[in-house]
């Protein structure tokens, strides 16, 4: 066995190292913190590319490592770690796009306090996610994907001063929280499904033919295959992970935590999670009894949950004022294109978009991180404007982004967006997820137009609108250009998201055909016969970048109080997709005040019902110890009492009369004597 394959959990081992060393840090050796955090993820990196190029050195690689665990009577559970393209793949872009973002935070987060603190939860994020991609057993996947969860709550609460940032980090956790336990209930049923929750192992992982034909033969409630109930169940926890409907509401919120931490959940670590993990068991998603040529149950979900979450989170972008709300959604939205990849194309299609969107969208974070530190930590994009006169390298690149986002020809998101879009046409039991998806094309490509004149386009408005006199710092200066350990990763993500794309196109789909584990050849015709898909992009993209300009190019504001145009043609409109079609609101009027009444009425319960249930209880054990107490004081003790002081007294008279007086003995023996005759003579006479 090759030397990375047992080797392979080093590489989520550094950071967690790195993290640990960290946390044990003083304040005043905060300079040596990034070093040991960014090296962590630089050998990482390394070690990834060792992994990358010896799955690339045969068609279809794939080597497990498993070791024994936990043993408890005859049962013995195993843990291990998986080799393959997939692995990888996500190896390369976590450790990459992770170390990037390590380095952007030096600056971004040098005035803070918990510089130390910040480095440290980076670390065990990264490290967490790691873990993840490298499993080959659910069990350790699941242990590192809640890991993900709870790194992911210390990082958007880090600033838990901020009432609202300690707000949606519980939110954050307690929604992701729903959709895991129907993954738990999925594990659970898998492994008494198949007996294991390794993925592979020599022919009898829960993947592998044996295990899935099993699964496929039996059937649960409505004809439900066994298979089709695990996979809905464990996507439960994709949904929760990755902002789908109806679990998406804590992804926008999650925005409350330092801008670097929105550019790993968003790109590289949590939100991925959930698309990695229905592309590592798409085996048991996909498969159908034999003879079947349907597009299985799980799948058909899958499609339809992400093209209505792409459509209904590109709607609400349109909406939205805060720089990172606006890419935050933005992200729910091609997580949603990311599902319908899967649904309808497959593994690869599914993550060549995830590696591009985390290249572009790393890009967009960290470039709205630096526009927020170049505007002096606001926000807000209607208090900003003409922007790119004075952060040029931050106006250049975040153009490149926008553009990858928007599915621009040739760019990255051009080429892995219209490989879902062709493969979701040919979706055979409908078209509809197709037309969906050319519909929040042109959505994305309207908003990102729109975010981008709104800041980088006019004059700066923030300047004429300080929130107080003594508010000089942060109102009163032009902004200004992010310093360069800010700007350079920005440099190096725009690079990958102008060249990434080519890795993949319909002539030559090599990181497809490599992810699926098959050789990939030049094609000419399929080049050929997605012209036409192309073409119809393309179009939707200008209609969406042309509209865009219409609305907000030509009108140049003023003033940060100006009405949105769109909010003037359509106030009710505009005012659903400002308000995010008050899901929120929603579930605060059903879900949580379903489960507030319910705590009311169980406090109730407990302090009127069980209390008074306890008190009476109490009561009438404390008169049975009463009764008890007196039967044992004033009768049980009265009475042992009294026989007992007779026996005393007869035993003291008694004792009197053995003094050892001789006379006193015959006096005793002559009187019983008297006693006997006279018996005796009155029993003669009878």
């Amino acid at each position: 066995m090759n030397w990375i394959v047992k080797n392979l959990w080093l590489i989520p081992f550094l950071p967690l190292l790195a993290a640990a060393v960290l946390s044990v840090m003083k304040k005043s050796q905060r300079r040596f913190g990034p070093p040991l955090a960014i090296g962590a993820m630089g050998l990482g990196f390394l070690l990834s590319l060792v992994a990358f190029f010896t799955t690339w050195t045969e068609t279809g690689y794939r080597k497990a490592y498993n070791f024994d665990w936990l043993s408890i009577g005859d049962t013995t559970l195993q843990l291990g770690w998986v080799l393959d393209p997939l692995t990888a793949a996500m190896l390369l872009m976590v450790t990459f796009v992770g170390a990037l973002i390590f380095i952007f935070s030096i600056g971004y987060m040098e005035r803070d306090d918990n510089f130390l603190r910040f480095f440290c939860f980076l670390s065990l994020f990264a490290s967490a996610m790691l873990g993840l991609v490298i499993a080959n057993n659910l069990l350790l996947l699941f242990m590192s994907w809640e890991l993900v969860g709870l790194a992911s709550y210390l990082l958007i609460g880090f600033w838990y001063q901020k009432p609202a940032a300690a707000a949606a980090a519980k939110k954050a956790f307690m929604t992701t929280r729903i959709g895991d336990l129907g993954f738990l209930i999925g594990i659970v049923w898998l492994y008494n499904e198949t007996g294991t929750l390794l993925f592979y192992d020599d022919g009898n992982g829960c993947l592998e033919h044996s295990a899935l034909t099993a699964m496929v033969s039996n059937t649960v409630g409505a004809g439900m295959l066994v298979s089709t109930a695990i996979s809905l169940l464990i996507f439960c926890g994709a949904i929760g992970k990755s902002g789908q409907l109806p679990l998406h509401v804590w992804l926008p919120d999650a925005m409350e935590g330092p801008t670097p931490v929105s550019a790993l959940i968003h790109a590289a670590t949590m939100v991925a999670a959930g698309v990695f993990l229905m592309a590592r068991i798409y085996p048991l998603l996909a498969i159908q009894p034999p003879g079947v040529e349907a597009v299985s149950t799980a799948l058909h979900v899958i499609t339809w949950i992400g093209a209505l979450t792409a459509l209904f989170a590109a709607f609400i972008a349109v909406g939205q004022y805060d720089i990172k709300r606006i890419l935050a959604y933005s992200t729910v939205s091609q997580l949603g294109y990311m599902f319908i990849g899967l649904g309808t194309g497959g593994v690869g299609v599914a993550m060549f978009h995830l590696l591009t969107h985390a290249c572009f969208k790393a890009l967009l974070f960290l470039g709205a991180g630096s526009v927020i530190y170049g505007c002096h930590h606001e926000q807000d994009i209607r208090r900003m404007g003409g922007i790119r006169k004075f952060m040029p390298i931050t106006f250049a690149t975040y153009t490149v982004g926008m553009l990858a986002l928007a599915g621009f020809p040739l760019l990255s998101g051009f080429w892995s967006k219209d490989g879902i879009l062709h493969h979701a046409h040919g979706f055979e039991p409908t078209q509809w997820p197709f037309y969906i998806g050319l519909a929040g094309a042109f959505l994305t490509a309207f908003y990102m137009t729109r975010q981008m004149f709104y800041v980088f386009v006019g004059e700066y408005r923030g300047v004429k609108h300080a929130r107080s006199e003594s508010d000089t710092d942060a109102y009163k200066k032009d902004p200004h250009e992010s310093p360069g350990v800010m700007t350079l990763p920005l440099i190096v993500l725009a690079g990958f998201a102008l060249l990434l794309g080519f890795l993949s196109t319909p002539m030559y789909p090599w990181l497809e055909s490599y992810l699926e584990g098959h050789h990939a050849e030049f094609s000419f015709s399929h080049f050929w016969q997605a012209i036409p898909f192309m073409l119809i992009s393309s179009i939707v993209v200008f209609i969406g970048l042309g509209l865009g300009w219409w609305f907000y190019g030509l009108v140049s504001r003023q003033t940060s109080d100006e009405s949105d145009p769109l909010e003037k043609k359509s106030p009710v409109v505009f005012g659903w997709l400002k308000n995010r079609f008050f899901i929120d609101e929603l579930y605060q009027i059903s879900v949580i005040k379903w489960a507030e009444n319910f705590a009311k009425f169980s406090d109730w319960l407990d302090r009127q019902v069980l209390s008074g249930i306890v008190y009476l209880t109490g009561l009438v054990i404390s008169a049975a110890a009463w009764v008890a107490r007196f039967s044992d004081e004033f009768l049980v003790n009265a009475g042992f009492d009294v026989g007992c002081r007779g026996i005393k007294t007869g035993g003291t008279k008694l004792g009197e009369t053995q003094n050892g007086q001789i006379q006193s003995y015959l006096r005793v023996f002559g009187i019983t004597m008297v006693l006997v005759v006279l018996v005796l003579a009155w029993g003669g006479s009878k």
